[in-house]
């Protein structure tokens, strides 16, 4: 019985140890506004990844989805500090619905914080995702 403890003691302590953040700070979060709905998902932001991913997904009704996220996207971190995408792999500019996966090169040293705005033509200020790291 005690081993059993001690198991499930140590697979708690390695679930938790591999996440910056517990998985209630990095939940979807969605922003509707105009017509288009934009809903990103923190997906990898460990210390050791290659890139840190966010799932964005772009839905809309109203007229194509033309924004290009690499030059419309930026990530900023609890310093102020603004860190540009690396990479969209997802399709390009168009259509009535966009899914893809936003890269980043990893932010050391981890922030406590991070913030991922995303501009789009016609719209005063950015669309705003924030998420707790620590």
């Amino acid at each position: 019985m005690r081993s059993l403890k001690f198991a499930l003691a140590a697979l708690l302590f390695a679930a938790t140890a591999a996440s910056p953040a517990g998985a209630a700070e990095l939940t979807t979060q969605k922003s509707a506004d105009r017509g288009v709905t934009v809903e990103v998902t923190p997906r990898n932001l460990s210390a050791g990844a290659g890139t840190w991913d966010f799932n964005v997904v772009l839905d809309t009704h109203a007229g194509d989805l033309n924004d290009d996220l690499v030059k419309t996207a930026a990530l900023l971190d609890d310093k102020g500090r603004r860190h540009v995408p690396v990479q969209w792999d997802g399709p390009g500019p168009g259509g009535h619905h966009r899914e893809g996966m936003l890269k980043f090169k990893p932010v050391s040293p981890a922030p406590t914080t991070i913030e991922l705005q995303i501009r789009r033509a016609g719209e005063a200020i950015p669309r705003s995702f924030r998420w707790q790291l620590k």
